[in-house]
Parts: C-alpha cells; sequence; structure tokens
C-alpha cells in the first residue's frame, strides 16, 4: 500500500472519531436506559398489563389478543425482543406475516425517534406516522392476504419468573454485550463511510442507486443515508448518519423526506432475514413498507410545494 493512501486511510479515522464518540456515548445512554425500564416493566408484569389492555385491538389485523404483547415488546424494546415473545405463540404465516410488518413499521420507538428527531425530523410526527402506519398496514393486511387466522390457536406461556437480582444480572450482561456490538458497528461503520468518500467510491454507489431513489422521492445525496439505514438500521447508523449531516451536503428538506421514508422503512436486512426465519413472508413485509414509504413521501412532497406556491403570492 502506498504511503500517500495510508495517510488518507489515516486521516479518515482521525476525522470521525471525535464526533463519532459523541454520538456512540449519547446513543448508548439511551438504549441502556429504555432496556433498564423495559427490564422492570417486565419483571414487575406491568408490560404484560399493557398488552392485555391493546389486545382485543388485535383483531382488526387478524391476529389473536396474545400477539399483542410480541408488538408491545417490539415497539418500546426492539425487533429482538418481539421475536422473543412471538416464538412462543402459534401463528401461521398469514400472522406471522401480519405481525411482522407492523413491528418493522413500528419498533425501537424510543431511541429511533431519539435518532430522528436528532437529524432534524418532529419527533412527534414520527411517533405518530409510524404508529398509525403499523396499524393501517395491519388492517391492509388482513384484508388482502388469502386465508383468515385462526383466532384460538396463540396463547402467551411465560417462563419462569426469576428474583430480581437474578432477572438484573441477565439484563447487565446482556447489556454489556449489546454495547460492546453497538461500539463496533458504529465505529467501523463511521470510518468506512468516510473512506468511500474520500476513495469516490460513494458517488459511484449513487449513481447506481439514482433511479430507485426517484422512484422513491428522495433526493439522490442522501443514497448514503438511505443504504445506512436499510442495510443496519437507525440505532446502529445514527453516527453515520449525523457525520454525513454535519458535513452540509444535504439541505433541512432533504433530511425530511429521507426521516419519512426511513422511519417506516429500515433495516431491511438483519431484521427482515430474521423475521423471515421465523416464518414471515420476506417480499410481502419489504414491499408493503416500500410502498407506505412513497406514498407519505411523495405526500410530503405535496406539502412542500403548497407551502412554496402560497408563500410566492
Amino acid at each position: 500500500m502506498k504511503q500517500e493512501t495510508k495517510d488518507r486511510l489515516k486521516a479518515c479515522v482521525r476525522e470521525v472519531l471525535p464526533s463519532t464518540t459523541k454520538t456512540c456515548i449519547w446513543i448508548i445512554k439511551i438504549t441502556l436506559a429504555v432496556s433498564f425500564a423495559m427490564m422492570l416493566l417486565k419483571y414487575f408484569d406491568i408490560l404484560p398489563w399493557i398488552s392485555d389492555a391493546v389486545s382485543p385491538v388485535f383483531n382488526i389485523f387478524g391476529l389473536p389478543g396474545a400477539a399483542a404483547l410480541a408488538f408491545v415488546s417490539g415497539y418500546f424494546v426492539n425487533v429482538y425482543s418481539c421475536i422473543a415473545v412471538m416464538t412462543t405463540l402459534e401463528l401461521d404465516w398469514r400472522a406471522l406475516t401480519i405481525l411482522c410488518t407492523m413491528v418493522m413499521c413500528a419498533h425501537s420507538m424510543v431511541l429511533e425517534t431519539a435518532v430522528l428527531k436528532k437529524t432534524g425530523a418532529n419527533g412527534v410526527r414520527m411517533v405518530i406516522i409510524r404508529t398509525l402506519c403499523a396499524f393501517l398496514m395491519g388492517i391492509i393486511l388482513n384484508a388482502i392476504l388469502p386465508g383468515s387466522s385462526d383466532l384460538s390457536v396463540a396463547s402467551y406461556e411465560a417462563g419462569e419468573k426469576l428474583s430480581f437480582w437474578s432477572t438484573l444480572g441477565d439484563w447487565a450482561v446482556s447489556a454489556l454485550k449489546l454495547v460492546v456490538m453497538m461500539i463496533a458497528i458504529i465505529y467501523s461503520l463511521n470510518i468506512l463511510q468516510r473512506m468511500l468518500r474520500e476513495f469516490g467510491i460513494m458517488e459511484k454507489i449513487a449513481k447506481v442507486f439514482r433511479p430507485l431513489m426517484w422512484v422513491f422521492g428522495l433526493p439522490a445525496g442522501t443514497v448514503f443515508l438511505w443504504l445506512v439505514a436499510n442495510i443496519i438500521g437507525l440505532g446502529y447508523g445514527a453516527a453515520a448518519m449525523l457525520f454525513e449531516l454535519d458535513r452540509g451536503d444535504v439541505t433541512r428538506r432533504d433530511v425530511l423526506l429521507l426521516d419519512t421514508h426511513i422511519c417506516i422503512s429500515h433495516s431491511n436486512l438483519e431484521d427482515l432475514l430474521l423475521l423471515t426465519a421465523c416464518g414471515a413472508v420476506w417480499w410481502i413485509m419489504l414491499l408493503s413498507r416500500w410502498a407506505m414509504s412513497i406514498v407519505l413521501v411523495w405526500e410530503l412532497r405535496l406539502e412542500f410545494w403548497i407551502k412554496d406556491t402560497i408563500s410566492k403570492k
């Protein structure tokens, strides 16, 4: 490797370390706080109470009441939490696809809303959009998917309750593993992103995905942020997204359009594969959320056009 190339690589690493460290600490604080709160809710049986309160609504989505706990777990924590509950239920492919699509629309709500808000989006608007879209997707898929789900076969079986200190210890171990993984992924991704820009690879990637960006209603300049959100999600990709935004290559409107898309459709690699392995149909989960995102983005473009037209008068 030439010395010049080595120097450019070292410069990339030095440039991203300060901002990445700051964002990494912010993400970890939020993740640990939400995770600890959910541990307490589960231990004191508050989370099952919340799911019982909303379970009658789930019949509208063609889902049994017990599926509410899986959705609520995913809504507040993450997809992994949803899977942990979902695997204890007896759901067919139809019910799994509906439930998983809803969870993909609205999961990790606290953490991901914080990320979206930090990029410039309205946090309340993001929560409302994601929640309503999850419910709307459930209603639509229940209406159009062939067959009907058996609402009587699912039941949730809670495991043996451990002592509080045992529960706290299990949480601490899992939280430590999560923090280590997050640090590794966040730093690696940020360094990779900077290197791709330094050596002109990002521009080539943008050209490949530009036609798809047009369909989605997204500016070509947001292609890397879109790739980050789709490949690894909002949580792990937050540092790279914020670093990219700090460069000033995208406008506030560009960011709002992107946030409107990725708030519904992101984590389309790992999470999608995990849920597919559980029995859900991957292309339904992907295409249905893409369709919803396209509608939302073009609706927001219409809002911008109306505001601009009024302001010119």
